[in-house]
């Protein structure tokens, strides 16, 4: 694993327009956005289409197509491409429901490993995702928090850090939603 500092330098010169620390910077993050990805998956109904490598791909495609972004750091980053895999699933799954028409075959995924939302063993992606956008209207800094922690797999510290908040208010803000998105999804 590279240090942060050396992302998040690559991060700054590409940013300031030099391509070729694009270059530099994909062949030292892939492996943790490919984990990323693998975790998401992993929580999905088996029999998945959607491959790792596949959406660290789309995800890449989608991150190199932010122009104008102004890095500050790679948990930043990693956030960011949380996001978009994210939007990725949330429309890979809206696709294949709506090629079932409607048949029950939602995709599932578990959120037990992000420290038990629910008590259920899986959801449906559509489900959180909706669950997530109404959070947002009620307290955009909670559904951000979760999103960061859930789909971005960054600590409370790295949470913190891309948020520009106190430890604390992360860890209270994280507990909150849990509970919400809990009740909501039950």
């Amino acid at each position: 694993m590279q240090p942060p500092e050396n992302i998040t330098q690559l991060l700054a010169k590409w940013s300031g327009g030099d391509q070729t620390a694009l270059d530099e910077l994909m062949p030292l993050v892939y492996d943790e956005l490919r984990r990323l990805a693998s975790n998401y998956l992993r929580r999905e109904k088996v029999g998945h289409t959607l491959q790792p490598t596949a959406l660290v791909n789309e995800a890449y495609l989608r991150l190199v197509d932010q122009n104008n972004s102004r890095w500050q750091n790679r948990a930043q980053f990693y956030g960011i491409a949380a996001q978009l895999m994210r939007r990725i699933l949330v429309d890979h799954a809206r696709a294949k429901h709506a090629a079932k028409r409607g048949g029950g075959g939602q995709q599932r995924l578990s959120i037990t490993s992000a420290n038990a939302v629910s008590e259920k063993p899986d959801l449906d992606v559509l489900a959180l995702h909706e669950a997530l956008e109404e959070l947002a209207t009620i307290d955009a800094q909670q559904s951000r928090i979760v999103e960061l922690k859930f789909f971005g797999g960054l600590s409370i510290e790295e949470t913190a850090e891309v948020m520009g908040l106190g430890h604390a208010t992360v860890e209270r803000d994280w507990k909150m939603a849990r509970a919400w998105l809990r009740r909501k999804l039950e």
